[in-house]
Parts: structure tokens; sequence; C-alpha cells
């Protein structure tokens, strides 16, 4: 999720921008009630304007990898709430089996929509970071070399983040079942296999079930379905 006051400088703007808003739909309203709405109507039709062209700008594209020198497979893998779970562990151990294999763990810091938009995520990035040293112990004490950091609230830009400095092989999305899922309700499985020019893996864990159950996409450049 991109916050539009993540600086200071963008806050101050925001403040002055919404001021001066109210303040002309104000001054307009003195003069007549029906100028007030007139000003009203076009200062909303011009933001909504400018940010329909602003989100079609920021469409996101096909992002590809850097390509690594590494003879390891390198796995990216993204989770939060099961970042620790069973079934996650085990389709990495099995993974990690067919040959040298570095993981990087990036857990999103799930946060409320004001918190994001007022950037406060100490909170959401404390708690994130303690599920994922907890996830960490458990993959290096299955042999699996892996390391970890706390990545941007929105999963698909968590991607991006970490394929600038990692140039992984393939996506690792972790999520709860179909049903108590936010980030299927949102799409961001089939979100990240159009954005993303590798193979993306899904994996379901269920932290109430101790059978492993995943699943990856189709098509030829993903993985076969594993259960």
């Amino acid at each position: 999720m991109r916050n539009p006051i993540r600086s200071e400088d963008a806050a101050f703007r925001l403040v002055w921008l919404t001021i001066g808003y109210f303040v002309l739909i104000v001054i307009g309203a003195e003069i007549d009630r029906w100028l007030g709405l007139a000003v009203f109507v076009v200062e909303t039709a011009a933001i909504a304007l400018w940010y329909s062209r602003r989100s079609d700008r920021q469409a996101p594209v096909k992002q590809v990898p850097a390509e690594h020198p590494s003879n390891e497979r390198r796995l990216l893998v993204i989770a939060n709430e099961t970042v620790a779970g069973p079934e996650l562990l085990a389709e990495l151990r099995g993974l990690a089996a067919a040959g040298p294999t570095e993981v990087l763990v990036v857990s999103p810091a799930l946060n409320s929509p004001l918190k994001h938009w007022v950037s406060d995520s100490d909170e959401a990035r404390e708690s994130a970071a303690e599920r994922l040293e907890a996830s960490l112990k458990a993959m290096r004490a299955a042999g699996i070399v892996a390391r970890g950091e706390v990545g941007d609230s929105d999963p698909l830009q968590a991607i991006e983040d970490a394929l600038r400095t990692f140039a992984p092989d393939e996506v690792v999305i972790s999520t709860h079942p179909e049903g108590r899922s936010n980030w299927l309700e949102r799409g961001i499985v089939s979100a990240a296999r159009e954005r993303f020019a590798l193979p993306v893996r899904h994996v379901v864990v269920d932290l109430g079930d101790v059978q492993p159950a995943a699943a990856s996409g189709a098509g030829t450049s993903e993985p076969d379905a594993a259960v």
C-alpha cells in the first residue's frame, strides 16, 4: 500500500491543499450557496480526475528480477500470520532438498488503514518481526538456509522491494485458507503472477490443521500443484 504522506513535506502539502479545498468552498458559499456547491463539484471532480490519471500512471508492469551469479536456488517467501505454519516449513524443506537453496522470508507489517496513513507502523513492524524470528529459527533447525526482514504492508510492494536486492528464482506466498485469507480476497496471489516475471507458488497454511496443503498456479511457468 502506497502511503501518500510518508514524508513531512508530503504531509505539509496535503494539509494546505485540504485547507485550500474547504476555504474555496466556504468563500463560494458565502457569496452564493449555489456558487459554493459549484465550487465543491468542480474541485471534487478535478481531484477525482487527477487521482484516476495518477493511478493509471502507476499501473503495475511486469517486474523482472535481476540475475544472480550464485548457483544456489533462491526463494522469496512472503508470509505474515502464517509465517511459522507447518505447511510452509514442509514446503520449503521439500524445495530445499533439490539442492543448495537460499531463502529470504519477508513478513509484511500488516497495519490498520488509519495507522498506515499517518505512518504509525511501529507496533505492526514489531509484531511482524516477532513472528518472523520464530519462523527463521524453525527453518534453520530444519537445515534451511534462511534470513528474513520486515517488508512493506502491501505484499505486492514487499515483493517488488525484495526483487531489487535478492533476485529470487521463485516467489512463495503463504496465506490462510480461502474464506479466512484477506490476501486471497484481495487477489494478491493472482496479481503477483500477473506482475512478476517468475514462478509464484501459493502455499495454504491452516493454523487449525496439522495436515500440509500447498498449491501453485496453473501454467507452464509455475510449479505443479503439491498437496
